[in-house]
């Protein structure tokens, strides 16, 4: 059960801090979850969000990423991230959509709930670097492809090479760095 505590209700009393507490104790021990807003933890979220935006990111991927790791909840549903962020049902569908394909978010399932429940993978960051070996080596073979065009010593030849090689560095060292990454973690690694 989530509750909204709006800052005050039509008709009612000014709230007190000491009401507020009184209804958040009894909410919780009613066993439901209270959505307060923490604007410092709103906006460090929209901040993640924006900077996610910036570089690359569709700004509302970027906001239900930012809200699926800024979330204590252990799971969201598409109404509550729609809730959440005050966006449509679509935005809301085809982000989520976007986070499950590159392997950032994940579908779980929820005992007694028919709605489906999505949470950011516990893997996310290292999985997400995993899957940048799937650009790596088309960029690599489009270098190879340029250099054979271009020829060697040409200046284009010279930019491709330096193209070819930067890449070639990068597959050579992902696997290393993501297996120090896994060992600084106690051996978990990211599942595909």
């Amino acid at each position: 059960m989530r509750v909204r505590v709006p800052t005050r209700l039509p008709g009612a009393p000014t709230p007190t801090i000491l009401n507020l507490q009184r209804l958040l104790k009894t909410l919780n021990e009613l066993g439901g979850s209270v959505v307060t807003e923490d604007p410092g933890l709103q906006h460090a979220a929209e901040q993640l969000a924006l900077v996610l935006s910036d570089h690359g990111l569709q700004r509302m991927t970027a906001r239900v990423l930012a809200t699926l790791l800024f979330t204590e909840q252990s799971s969201m549903t598409m109404g509550e991230l729609a809730e959440r962020l005050a966006a449509s049902s679509g935005a809301i569908s085809g982000a989520v959509k976007m986070l499950t394909s590159v392997g950032l978010a994940e579908r779980v399932p929820v005992p007694a709930s028919r709605r489906d429940h999505y949470r950011l993978r516990d893997d996310a960051w290292a999985l997400l670097y995993t899957n940048q070996n799937a650009v790596l080596f088309p960029m690599l073979a489009a270098a190879e492809a340029g250099i054979a065009a271009a020829g060697r010593d040409s200046l284009a030849g010279h930019r491709l090479t330096e193209m070819r090689d930067f890449y070639a560095f990068l597959l050579g060292e992902i696997p290393a760095l993501l297996d120090r990454w896994n060992e600084s973690r106690g051996g978990i690694s990211p599942t595909t």
